[in-house]
């Protein structure tokens, strides 16, 4: 049935593999580039503010809610990214320099221009009720874009950094092609036309400080530590091939497994009690990264251990928070309201990200992975405050 659950789902399914794949080249494969080429803890560190991107994308938010159809900016985002990827392959990857940086940072632009309108595309498209199961194939879909950027890393040994950044941008135009298969979901002009007056009026419920505020900091913690897990591998002596199965697929296998597990839990006992029961393993799962890190003596299980562990509480934690932030948006305004959510989550995570490199090189990976595991216990302070926009039994 066109208009069935299954049919929608097998759609988020193919979207959300295309919003997934960019960010898995971004946070799984250019750290590695980098490091193999001698670039520093810092510099790789200072890199993650070019996620900047995503903390600002509310910023042209207006634009996907207002203007054009939402395929239409998805497809001119995946165009510009496969440009991008082109000028990867074609510099010289010893230099790294100006002419690379840039590159990347087009290439964050574009692929957050192209989440803003996956994600106001699915949620005009999901009908209410229907969060859990979608945020399930959101965040599965989502993983396995991240597994096939993560599974580039078996490419380099065989056809070096240019031929593999050349794939990247092969399959990238490849998802451009894949939108013909989504349908259109209209937004009736007049509703676009009020998206200003909408946003301000959504901004102006009351308790909206809250909900700010616990966006910002819920999974801040994954996103200090993020930036360190690549190089971290590939100081322990991990080679290429081991990151891409252990790290990037089994990780991203087990990340799925927790999001159709948190979305279950999400269906049965609301998003609000969700958050709560969700929340709490993801961050104390930092912990397992830090005891890897200080126990190298034990050799390469440990890493694999916390790898699974990380990977699976944060698929149950992402659950909650994706229905949360689905639900509490206006499906005609979608672009912009998730965009400003999206945004604020991602300022906070960047400004926590910068510095990380900095950060382990002077108090060593152990350490700073443990600190990680305290940096989100701000929001479950907020959190009571937060749930109060939802509504009825979600709460």
């Amino acid at each position: 049935m066109r208009g069935g659950l299954r049919y929608k789902l097998s759609i988020v399914a193919v979207v959300y593999v295309i919003e997934g794949f960019p960010m898995g080249v971004f946070t799984k494969l250019l750290p590695v580039f980098l490091r193999r080429h001698d670039v520093s803890l810092t510099a790789i560190g200072g890199l993650s503010g070019l996620a900047l991107a995503w903390s600002a994308k509310a910023l042209w938010s207006p634009l996907v809610d207002r203007y054009g159809e939402r395929r239409q900016w998805i497809a001119g985002a995946l165009l510009v990214m496969v440009a991008c990827l082109g000028a990867l392959a074609a510099l010289d990857p010893v230099r790294i320099g100006a002419a690379i940086w840039l590159a990347i940072g087009l290439y964050c632009v574009a692929s957050a221009t192209q989440d803003i309108a996956i994600d106001a595309y699915t949620i005009g498209f999901i009908d209410r009720g229907q969060e859990g199961p979608a945020n399930g194939m959101r965040f599965t879909a989502y993983r396995v874009g991240l597994v096939l950027a993560g599974g580039l890393l078996l490419l380099p040994r065989w056809i070096g950094w240019d031929g593999t950044f050349a794939a990247a941008a092969a399959l990238t135009l490849a998802m451009a092609a894949s939108l013909l298969l989504c349908p259109k979901v209209a937004v009736p002009q007049e509703r676009r036309e009020s998206t200003w007056q909408a946003l301000r009026r959504w901004s102006e419920r009351s308790g909206v400080i809250w909900v700010a505020l616990f966006v910002m900091l819920y999974r801040v913690g994954d996103r200090a530590m993020g930036p360190m897990v690549e190089p971290f591998w590939v100081d322990r002596g991990f080679t290429d091939e081991e990151i891409a199965l252990v790290s990037s697929t089994l990780g991203v296998g087990a990340t799925v497994l927790g999001a159709i597990v948190g979305g279950t839990v999400v269906s049965r006992i609301g998003i609000g009690r969700s958050l709560w029961w969700l929340g709490v393993p993801a961050l104390a799962s930092n912990l397992a990264y830090a005891a890897a890190a200080a126990l190298p003596s034990l050799g390469r299980n440990p890493v694999y251990a916390a790898s699974i562990v990380e990977s699976f509480c944060g698929g149950l934690a992402a659950a909650a928070f994706m229905s949360y932030l689905m639900r509490i948006c206006e499906k005609e305004h979608a672009a912009v309201q998730y965009a400003l959510l999206t945004g604020l989550y991602a300022v906070i995570g960047t400004m926590v990200a910068v510095p990380s490199g900095w950060l382990t090189e002077r108090m060593g990976y152990a350490h700073y992975f443990a600190l990680t595991a305290v940096y989100a216990l701000p929001a479950f302070v907020v959190l009571t405050g937060a749930r109060r926009w939802l509504d009825g039994s979600d709460a």
